[in-house]
């Protein structure tokens, strides 16, 4: 087995596991030092049995590759057959894709490419990259011109993954009066736009709704993002619930056919399940996103489609079920 691709399988199934993120790190970080080396001193390095004299390979990586040139290494078999099964109902068989995820040219961990063909692996049609607008500095958010030239990278690599599709999008942040934070006419080039609320999370419910409706109303908005922007674990912390008016939110989303994300982070799982009721109830329909930002996350998007069944979601009703040219054509309307 090619010791890369063994250390890098590590790293998802630890990720995928939610194990401690240095661990995850230093497999991942093992497997970028191992691919910058040369044919030839991979060969001295394996004849010597020199690899942890390498900055980034310890004694547990330096095994795994050893072992990876005969097969597969005993670690990653212990991972792959321990592995517990992510709610792998109807509902999760019959998604074809992810439309919300991110990679290393934002806040993501992992360069687009690593995490496309984990989504390719995993049994996906196509996945939406979304990485931040700029207001979200914090998140390193893409500029106008980082945001075209990621265009251009996508495009590479949908010739090199065909029939699976990359598909174009962004996380655009909604800001304080419900207008988008990117150029419009880029906007319009995408497949994909999320919209979301990361700042101000505890304004009060009158201007949180306008700023919401706004925003779902916006034609350029295929996805209301985490909409109440709540954390219930983590090494975050935990945050409540934004507030504001759901039934008319989910009536507006309704209305211009903007679907309300299930996000399946756990440490989101959001929307609450009242709420997920309550936007069936007013005839939304839905996507059940992962929010990855490495590779093993996701395949978090059992953990919303466990939730979306509890409540009763359809899988008509669910987006990214849909073939990608019906999504698509859903998306451009």
């Amino acid at each position: 087995m090619d010791p890369t691709e063994a250390l890098r399988e590590i790293a998802y199934w630890l990720e995928r596991s939610r194990a401690e993120t240095h661990r995850v790190k230093a497999y991942r970080r093992a497997a970028d030092v191992f691919a910058g080396l040369s044919d030839d001193e991979r060969q001295h390095r394996r004849s010597a049995g020199t690899w942890t004299a390498l900055t980034g390979i310890g004694p547990k990586t330096a095994t795994v590759i050893a072992q990876a040139y005969d097969g597969v290494p005993e670690y990653l078999t212990g991972l792959r057959d321990a592995a517990e099964p992510i709610a792998e109902g109807p509902l999760r068989q019959a998604l074809r894709g992810d439309l919300h995820t991110h990679s290393d040219w934002s806040d993501g961990g992992s360069p687009i490419e690593e995490m496309m063909r984990r989504a390719v692996a995993l049994g996906h049609d196509y996945c939406a990259l979304t990485d931040h607008s700029p207001r979200l500095s914090v998140a390193n958010g893409l500029s106008a011109d980082r945001l075209r030239a990621q265009l251009d990278v996508i495009a590479g690599l949908n010739a090199e993954l065909a029939p699976f599709r990359i598909l174009t999008g962004i996380e655009v942040d909604i800001l304080d009066d419900g207008s988008l934070d990117q150029d419009p006419d880029l906007l319009d080039e995408l497949d994909v736009v999320v919209a979301s609320v990361h700042s101000k999370l505890r304004a009060e419910s009158g201007a949180m709704t306008r700023r919401m409706l706004a925003a779902v109303r916006n034609p350029r908005v295929d996805v209301l993002g985490h909409c109440t922007g709540r954390l219930v674990e983590g090494a975050r912390g935990t945050r409540p619930e934004s507030t504001f008016d759901a039934q008319q939110v989910f009536d507006a989303c309704r209305e211009a056919g903007t679907a309300v994300e299930i996000n399946s982070r756990p440490e989101r799982r959001d929307p609450p399940s009242r709420l997920i009721e309550l936007a069936l109830a007013s005839g939304c329909v839905f996507s059940i996103d992962t929010d990855a930002h490495a590779p093993g996350q996701l395949a978090w998007q059992g953990y919303g489609c466990e939730r979306a069944e509890k409540c009763g979601v359809p899988a008509d009703r669910v987006v990214n079920t849909w073939d990608v040219e019906t999504l698509l054509d859903w998306a451009e309307n």
